[in-house]
């Protein structure tokens, strides 16, 4: 489905991704882990096209992808910050996205997963007086609504109250058995339930790790990456 060859990525003269490769099967979910300033949200955006690799290449079916995937609807993006256009409302931000017909828009808000978020209840508002659990309510919305085949998901859950959240995790585990494919870095372990695999992310390459880790083991394994990308022994 999404094969990541070799890719590499360097922000001025810091090596990011080194050689970095994956192969990405439909109805997978795979967990990214790591220190904070790793590269997570980087090879995020480089498979959700918004950045391009110095080396190397990103197939889906054996065509190179890019963000024409994300404008056609295939694909669903959720970055760390929340992108939005501050003086527009909350529909108006959403309808910028949106394929379905007005009909099936406003069904959405009124049983689908628009209103799950409860995005209704703020629909007229400005983004920029959103606070940032709104927003991030909306983004999620924004990548959800066309019921996309893959989930490119940055911590989703920030800044989210835990009823939210619980609502995310149970959407995913529908969306999961109903074949769609995951990709996602959390700080939540409730999410890394639905992970079929795991990646820790350090000295610009994954390296595969137990799905089971959880807990101080899992806090202690990100803590020695950390660790060595400070040069700490």
């Amino acid at each position: 489905m999404i094969s990541i060859e070799d890719i590499s990525f360097s922000y001025r003269k810091k090596k990011i991704l080194r050689s970095v490769s994956l192969e990405i099967r439909q109805g997978d979910c795979i967990g990214f882990l790591g220190a904070n300033g790793c590269g997570k949200s980087t090879l995020l955006s480089l498979i959700a096209g918004v950045r391009r690799p110095k080396s190397g290449r990103i197939l889906y079916d054996g065509k190179p992808l890019g963000n024409k995937l994300a404008a056609s609807g295939i694909l669903g993006y959720v970055p760390q910050d929340n992108p939005l256009i501050p003086d527009l409302s909350v529909r108006d931000n959403l309808k910028l996205w949106y394929r379905g017909t007005g009909e099936q828009f406003h069904r959405e808000l009124s049983e689908g997963f628009l209103h799950l978020l409860g995005i209704s209840d703020f629909l007229h508002m400005p983004a920029a007086k959103l606070s940032g659990g709104m927003k991030k309510r909306v983004s999620i919305g924004m990548a959800l609504q066309n019921h996309p085949g893959i989930l490119i998901l940055d911590e989703p859950s920030a800044a989210l109250d835990l009823p939210c959240k619980a609502d995310i995790r149970s959407y995913l585990s529908v969306y999961l058995q109903n074949g769609g494919t995951v990709l996602i870095t959390t700080h939540e372990e409730t999410e890394l339930v639905l992970c079929n695999r795991l990646y820790l992310l350090y000295d610009g390459q994954l390296h595969q790790t137990d799905t089971t880790l959880r807990g101080e083991q899992l806090l202690a394994l990100i803590q020695q990456t950390a660790n060595q990308m400070e040069g700490k022994p």
